[in-house]
């Protein structure tokens, strides 16, 4: 009998445990949602959602085309001292590229003229690939030719 007393024991303990479990869940649950209605979330949007504003930067990829180490580097940097914000910088995928190039990718080819104009290439050298999956507006490739660009 003192076996069945154990295990009715040990089962009371159990489930005590589990009630004063759930029981703090409970509460902290229900104090989240109070809190909640009392302290609203911040929602973050922009004070004036002038589409003019948000044009005014424009977001590069630099790409090394041309294999030399750190001109990606080296050119975000004057890019970014020229007011473009430099998102992302890397290898293109292959070094043969001769000649610097831009690519618009939004249908902004303004954005593009100016990087291009910036940099000191030609506009004849601007390509447009728009696609929705970019979150960029241009990409700059730097060819063999980077010691002609302006740096």
């Amino acid at each position: 009998m003192s076996k069945i007393k154990k295990t009715t024991e040990q089962s009371s303990l159990l489930l005590n445990t589990s009630i004063g479990f759930l029981s703090v869940l409970l509460f902290v649950l229900v104090f989240a949602l109070v809190t909640r209605f009392i302290y609203p979330r911040i929602v973050a949007d922009r004070v004036d959602p002038d589409p003019a504003l948000i044009s005014n930067v424009i977001q590069i990829e630099v790409l090394n085309g041309c294999g030399v180490p750190g001109i990606a580097t080296a050119y975000t940097g004057t890019l970014r001292r020229y007011g473009f914000d430099v998102i992302e910088t890397g290898n293109f995928d292959h070094f043969n590229v001769k000649n610097t190039f831009v690519i618009a990718r939004s249908n902004k080819i303004d954005n593009a003229r100016r990087v291009a104009d910036a940099i000191g290439i030609p506009r004849s050298q601007i390509l447009r690939e728009e696609s929705h999956e970019f979150y960029l507006d241009v990409t700059l490739i730097i060819g063999s030719d980077y010691e002609t660009l302006n740096l």
